[in-house]
């Protein structure tokens, strides 16, 4: 699982040229849950601080839209924990 805090700055992009979301990792998360399945599989997040991944040697600054809904199924789990 992806152990980045939700408290660090990040940036959600899409490829449909719409404006960036600016914010932190959390609230970028967000934004993703809520956008079309075809405007998710377009969208990216870009890190400010560099995290592994799993299929790769080196760590990245980009995330997929794969990486991201891990990012949100924490999300929610941590939520319904909470409840």
């Amino acid at each position: 699982m992806l152990e980045i805090p939700w408290d660090q700055p990040a940036t959600l992009i899409d490829l449909d040229g719409k404006p960036p979301s600016i914010s932190t990792v959390h609230e970028c998360v967000r934004h993703f849950a809520i956008l079309t399945p075809a405007a998710q599989q377009k969208a990216r997040m870009l890190l400010t601080r560099p995290t592994f991944r799993a299929d790769r040697k080196s760590r990245t600054w980009l995330l997929n839209p794969d990486e991201i809904e891990i990012l949100l199924a924490r999300m929610q789990a941590e939520r319904s924990t909470m409840n």
